[in-house]
């Protein structure tokens, strides 16, 4: 009997800093990259808010003026032991 979790949901890790604010936004969004990377670039380019999803369904909006930057990452699998594989 297996316990590892089997899921088709992807999730990224995403990380925005912003303006004139000592730290930054990190959660977890269940779009690609690829769809996190095509929104904030339509935010930056109309000057309209960046708006996204958590994967808790929490809505974040961020002014696109004041976005200094956004890492999007892909989420890993947490392994556990002391195995070296």
């Amino acid at each position: 009997m297996s316990n590892k979790k089997i899921s088709g949901e992807h999730k990224s890790e995403v990380r925005i800093a912003i303006a004139n604010v000592a730290s930054e936004l990190a959660f977890d969004c269940p779009l690609t990259s690829e769809d996190i990377r095509a929104a904030v670039t339509v935010a930056l380019s109309a000057g309209s808010p960046l708006v996204l999803n958590d994967v808790r369904g929490r809505e974040i909006i961020v002014p696109a003026d004041k976005i200094g930057y956004v890492e999007i990452g892909e989420q890993s699998e947490r392994r556990v032991g002391f195995g070296t594989n």
